[in-house]
């Protein structure tokens, strides 16, 4: 996920505290007025072409964070400060962008149908203390593939100093049958002597590792980056278009954030 087509170039993550129990790991930001504070990422991502995949190549990598929302009543959702972690339970979205895939451009792919572009859309909900993080999420694809996917992840974190936050952890990720065939099966039609037809079920797809980074310059601008690494399980790892690509797959990204604050 070069201009998109790979999955996971473009990557969206929206979230916001739940109201009433979450609490800030820094003093709580009050401005003077009613003021929306987000976050946007630009990057560059390096991914494999495709889902089993052997092959990379680089593409831009794209973010969305909300932070906070304060009325003229001194209501607040959210935190103002976009460098706080807000301890306790959240409600989020998630989103992610599954590009094209098309067979004519991969030597290993060639004599099957093309993909188009897939998104996925739904919510999760996460827990963050002071040393570690868990999150849980839930998305239905639409275009490429229209079927259920679930993510979960848990990260250890570290605060060096008050300008760098360090996180480490595993991951896991399920499809449906409907995914997996999409992504990891071959039909009869697409069956060659070296690419066997194969009817991928879903389920437990890959497992992996993620480390990330993330640098608070000043009050505006940050540097973040993350490498992924992550093994297909069960049907995904066992698909005729892994077994000719890898089963290993790895994602590295890198980006600028910048802290943007509409006061009304």
């Amino acid at each position: 996920m070069r201009s998109l087509r790979p999955a996971l170039a473009l990557t969206l993550t929206v979230a916001a505290p739940a109201a009433g129990i979450a609490q800030t790991a820094q003093t709580s930001y009050a401005p003077s007025q009613p003021e929306l504070v987000f976050s946007l990422r630009g990057g560059v991502a390096v991914t494999p072409e495709y889902f089993g995949s052997d092959d990379y190549s680089a593409g831009p990598d794209l973010g969305f964070k909300f932070h906070g929302l304060t009325l003229r009543s001194g209501k607040q959702l959210g935190d103002g400060d976009p460098w706080a972690d807000a301890y306790g339970w959240d409600l989020h979205g998630s989103f992610r962008y599954i590009g094209e895939r098309d067979a004519s451009d991969h030597d290993d792919l060639r004599g099957m149908e093309d993909v188009d572009a897939a998104l996925e859309l739904g919510l999760g909900f996460g827990y963050t203390a002071e040393h570690f993080s868990a999150f849980t999420d839930l998305r239905r694809g639409f275009g490429g593939h229209e079927s259920w996917v679930g993510e979960a992840g848990l990260d250890l974190i570290a605060r060096p100093n008050d300008r760098w936050k360090l996180t480490l952890g595993p991951r896991l990720f399920w499809g449906s049958d409907g995914y997996a065939d999409t992504y990891f099966g071959v039909d009869a039609s697409e069956a060659t002597a070296t690419r066997p037809a194969f009817d991928a079920g879903g389920g437990l797809l890959s497992t992996g590792l993620e480390m990330g980074a993330r640098y608070q310059i000043n009050n505006d601008w940050g540097l973040e980056g993350a490498l992924t690494w992550e093994t297909y399980q069960n049907d995904a790892a066992d698909s005729p278009i892994v077994d000719s690509g890898s089963e290993d797959q790895w994602t590295i990204r890198f980006g600028v954030t910048r802290v943007v604050r509409l006061r009304f």
